[in-house]
């Protein structure tokens, strides 16, 4: 496999992990491999008559602790590699906080940009309709993710229904509230991201007030942790997005940002001191959150980044030998399957809610999300400490124990 893929880069962290808790062979070789990849194209009429055909995936990576979990993207550069490592690391995510699934991932390989709301919904159908083979809420559920909404769960939600002959809104999370979305979902991810900065400089002895922050990646993830994290105190100087980046030492009116997102679906229109966007990732800060795709900070770039603490937004933004410099900087990177797992935490009180027919209110909901990760984070800290390792280490061991206990119960089929 190319040295160069994230599938290999989640190979790799799995790996470090296994050898620092001595977990056996046999099951390190297991968890190596996704259970099911599958490959599908399919052909979309467009608006002008003329017909694209399109090729999706879905990774189902490992079910031992119960249905698949995972978002499904729409993106030029979604790839079979891309689809196994989120769907390998998303299984890590789910055992880390502890929820009742295994991981999975999927996407379409397209531009959204250049497609209309009547193309997305065309696409979104038939995507979902080869697919439906492997779906379902007792075997993998999708949510949103990189360029798709909840506009996209209602569609796939529905085109499901449609084939089983009954609405089945635990079919996906992420959905509308009207359909049985949960309160608070939109919000999760980002708001896991500030709770869990909170934490770490709870533990560090630190104080969040007046604490600057770069984010790379000013989308649903980046902007809600920028804005918990200013209602926290913190200072958010310098942001970016894929049309640019822009800083405001003085730190920035965060809805101001979010409202010029939600305008133009991008930061480009802002007036502010404008930066390239990868520059974000070099400012001088407490505290850094790249949430903006996968193999941001490698090991070329790595030895530039001067915050003293990375908080992940984004899955796997961090290559293994980028940890290296950074460890050896002293640099605290809270990883990815911990620092955003608020998203599938608010999906699994969603899908049981949707299961059940009661429905929580936003209060409980975020009650339950930072309790979740208030303990799975004591968890991450105390390991890291008893076992001197990094935080990220800590977190895959934490979450293969939990995975290996079934593994160990259930047994090897036949």
């Amino acid at each position: 496999m190319d040295k160069t893929s994230v599938a290999h880069i989640a190979r790799m962290q799995l790996e470090k992990a296994a050898r620092a808790m001595n977990l056996s062979e046999d099951l390190v070789t297991v968890l190596k491999c996704p259970k099911r990849i599958l490959q599908v194209t399919f052909p979309v009429k467009r608006d002008d008559g003329t017909v694209t055909c399109f090729t999706g995936y879905r990774c189902q990576y490992n079910d031992a602790r119960g249905p698949t979990k995972g978002g499904v993207r729409y993106h030029p550069n979604v790839s079979a590699d891309e689809v196994i490592a989120l769907a390998a690391w998303m299984t890590w995510k789910c055992a880390l906080v502890d929820l009742p699934y295994g991981g999975a991932k999927g996407g379409v390989v397209c531009d959204p940009t250049h497609l209309s709301e009547g193309e997305m919904e065309r696409l979104t159908r038939r995507y979902t309709t080869e697919i439906m083979p492997i779906l379902g809420p007792h075997s993998d559920i999708p949510a949103p993710d990189v360029f798709t909404t909840s506009k996209t769960m209602a569609w796939m939600m529905d085109t499901y229904s449609m084939f089983t002959g009954h609405t089945e809104p635990s079919v996906v999370t992420g959905k509308p509230e009207a359909l049985g979305g949960s309160l608070g979902r939109k919000e999760a991810t980002g708001r896991g991201v500030a709770i869990i900065t909170r934490e770490l400089f709870t533990k560090l002895k630190r104080s969040l007030e007046g604490a600057t922050v770069a984010v790379q990646g000013f989308g649903n993830v980046g902007g809600y942790a920028a804005f918990f994290l200013s209602e926290m105190g913190a200072k958010i100087i310098a942001v970016s997005d894929s049309s640019g980046g822009f800083v405001n030492p003085d730190g920035f009116n965060v809805p101001e940002l979010m409202r010029c997102v939600d305008e133009h679906t991008c930061l480009a229109p802002y007036p502010g001191e404008k930066m390239d966007k990868d520059e974000v990732l070099y400012k001088d800060v407490d505290v850094l959150i790249p949430a903006a795709l996968e193999n941001q900070i490698r090991g070329d770039n790595a030895p530039r980044v001067q915050a003293k603490i990375i908080v992940e937004g984004a899955n796997g933004p961090t290559a293994p030998e980028a940890d290296e410099v950074l460890e050896s900087k002293g640099v605290h990177v809270v990883p990815d399957i911990m620092a955003n797992s608020g998203g599938v935490i608010v999906s699994h009180l969603e899908w049981v809610q949707a299961m059940t027919g009661l429905y929580m209110g936003e209060d409980e909901v975020n009650g339950r999300l930072e309790g979740r990760l208030v303990r799975s984070f004591e968890a991450v800290w105390r390991k890291a400490h008893e076992l001197r390792v990094s935080l990220r280490t800590a977190a895959y061991i934490v979450a293969l124990e939990r995975i290996a206990e079934v593994h160990r119960y259930r047994g090897l089929f036949p």
